[in-house]
């Protein structure tokens, strides 16, 4: 079923594209294993005559020089030491043993260890003025991004790009809001609840409690990227606005 859908993906993404051969198209990513089935779509829209450049920090896992696309880099301020670091702990910690009760609290302090480095990485590159004005001059057609976290959606504002998102989805449930597709939380079990679908009366009255709680953490992990799109668009900025302005979502679930 897995593969099923990835080749879905990928068609379906061609096929939009298809009437529009030679675009130019900036991919922002997220690093790690989000990459690697971006990475596919990537190739074969370059494979079809599109010039594709892949903004990515300087220091990074997976991001690296390809023939099918052109790299452009900004610097960050941390070494590759403490990026591997970082990533190896996160890692371990998802093997670590957590019930109900403490398992939102366990996966928001793992999932900050990544979290603030990237918003370290989104926040030199919004503030990197040389870089900026590079993509201002290059005039893309598009931009193609990951936006579990949200630097490339502010970047495709602030530079005025209709967007693509490919998508696993958020630590909290908010892509069915902003996208506004359906999920009835009586039959779909938010994230780390562990429930199936056949979810007994008790089960269900959880998972609304925790579904009422993913608001919250949203703010909680992403809010202080608000303060970071309104310094550079230069106005007051509602995060969950600026996504909804993403002109296809392609949502990665099984």
């Amino acid at each position: 079923m897995a593969c099923l859908l990835h080749v879905f993906q990928k068609v379906l993404f061609l096929v939009l594209w298809a009437g529009v051969v030679g675009d130019k198209l900036l991919v922002v990513p997220q690093d790690g294993s989000h990459w690697l089935s971006m990475k596919d779509i990537v190739e074969l829209l370059s494979q079809k005559g599109h010039d594709i450049v892949v903004l990515v920090p300087e220091v990074n896992l997976l991001l690296k020089e390809s023939k099918h696309y052109t790299r452009k880099t900004y610097p960050v301020p941390f070494d590759q030491k403490e990026l591997e670091n970082r990533y190896h702990s996160f890692g371990n910690n998802h093997f670590a043993e957590r019930w109900l009760l403490n398992a939102a609290q366990m996966e928001y302090r793992n999932s900050m260890m990544v979290i603030d480095m990237y918003f370290t990485n989104c926040q030199s590159l919004l503030e990197d003025s040389a870089t900026l004005s590079v993509l201002r001059e290059s005039k893309f057609d598009a931009l193609f991004t990951d936006p579990a976290l949200p630097c490339g959606v502010i970047l495709a504002e602030y530079l005025g790009l209709p967007s693509v998102y490919l998508f696993r989805g958020f630590p909290c449930s908010l892509e069915h809001m902003m996208s506004r597709s359906p999920n009835p939380v009586s039959h779909i079990p938010s994230c780390y609840t562990q429930f199936s679908d056949q979810m007994t009366f008790p089960q269900r009255v959880a998972n609304y409690l925790v579904n009422s709680l993913e608001t919250y953490l949203f703010c909680c992990l992403y809010s202080k990227y608000e303060d970071l799109t309104s310094n550079i668009l230069k106005r007051d900025v509602h995060l969950p606005t600026l996504y909804r302005k993403g002109s296809i979502w392609l949502l990665q679930y099984d």
